[in-house]
């Protein structure tokens, strides 16, 4: 039987903060005696159903008995190029420079180490940033500096981890600023790691991949992370890909090769299907912004101010008060948030609202917020 104080306990590896979430379990119990029941908007994950078309391709090739490719089928990777093209924009990209991968999150956990970080390193995130971000620093053992828009990485930085739109205010990037960011942490050896998992979801602004023309980036050193998790509903598939600079892309795959970190051949059939089909992402989207539109102007006739939310599946909210102190007053009305404070200090005073619930769940805590 192991315990804290057994052998195991002795056992060298990286000090990891405690999984946010876990921290909510006071607040969602008292959401959930509410009589109508809990609108848990604390999590971003997908309630739609997968489309057809790629529940189908996922079963097509369920007969396949053989190791998958970890490079991925050269069908999914043509077909992540064109989609690139066609919805974003992004030219010059090879397929060979695709790498499928297990979601997004393995990725960004596993990017540090799998660059080669050590510790002494530095790892620049976001201000407010998606708490993996910093767990992947932490596992190869390097310092994290959190960056406020416009401020430089110092030196001793060996990635810059960019997020536009931005998890969790919503916050997106025009083009002459991601060309700024990327420039400065060239210059000081970083590799650019651009995670783009929102960037079909655009409301108030229009995204831009740091692999488009208009950033006017050298790709050298340049990497942007895709997710199938909210544009297709395909969370629990675990689907992504990441793109980019040949070079490093080849490097990634080297290892992930000898590491097993292979996306199994069905999810990989699924993917493809998902890449070359448009008309779900815009049914999603539609989904999204109907949704958008009911739960925001109830939030701000409740009191709320909504900042940055230009893009992406939250709402960045305020009001005025400390985060864990509106996580209490949305609990008491059957809505679960989460507080600013998961993404960063400068979160103190805000909370992350998702607009991943059903069209019922949705106008039930609208109703709630205007009672």
């Amino acid at each position: 039987m192991s315990s804290a104080s057994g052998p195991g306990a002795a056992v060298p590896g990286p000090r990891l903060p405690d999984f946010p979430w876990d921290s909510l379990a006071s607040h969602k119990a008292t959401a959930g005696e509410h009589p109508e029941g809990i609108v848990d908007l604390s999590v971003g994950t997908p309630v739609d159903p997968v489309p057809a078309k790629l529940r189908e391709a996922l079963s097509s090739v369920a007969d396949v008995p053989g190791y998958p490719t970890t490079h991925g089928t050269s069908a999914l990777r043509e077909a992540a190029v064109e989609s690139l093209r066609r919805r974003y924009g992004i030219t010059g990209l090879e397929p060979d420079a695709v790498l499928p991968t297990i979601g997004s999150k393995e990725l960004v956990a596993w990017l540090p180490t799998l660059l080669g970080v050590r510790p002494g390193d530095v790892v620049a995130i976001p201000d407010l940033a998606y708490p993996t971000y910093e767990v992947g620093a932490k596992i190869a053992g390097a310092e994290v500096v959190r960056l406020a828009p416009g401020e430089l990485p110092p030196a001793g930085t060996k990635l810059v981890w960019l997020n536009s739109p931005s998890n969790p205010t919503g916050r997106v990037l025009d083009a002459d600023e991601l060309g700024r960011t990327v420039r400065a942490a060239q210059d000081v050896g970083a590799v650019v790691a651009s995670d783009e998992c929102y960037l079909a979801l655009g409301w108030d602004a229009e995204p831009v991949s740091v692999l488009h023309p208009s950033v006017g980036a050298a790709r050298d050193g340049l990497l942007a992370v895709h997710s199938l998790s909210k544009s297709s509903n395909l969370a629990g598939y675990r689907a992504g890909f990441v793109t980019g600079d040949p070079v490093l892309v080849a490097r990634l795959l080297e290892l992930r090769k000898h590491s097993g970190m292979i996306v199994p051949r069905p999810v990989q059939e699924a993917v493809t299907a998902a890449l070359r089909d448009d008309e779900h992402v815009a049914a999603q989207r539609d989904l999204y912004a109907a949704r958008r539109a009911v739960l925001r102007p109830a939030l701000e006739s409740a009191g709320f101010t909504i900042e940055h939310s230009q893009a992406g599946l939250y709402l960045w909210s305020t009001r005025g008060e400390d985060a864990w102190a509106t996580v209490e007053w949305l609990a008491e009305r059957g809505i679960l948030v989460a507080p600013g404070t998961f993404y960063g200090p400068d979160g103190s005073r805000h909370v992350r609202i998702a607009l991943t619930a059903t069209d019922e769940r949705i106008a039930a805590a609208a109703k709630r917020l205007g009672a």
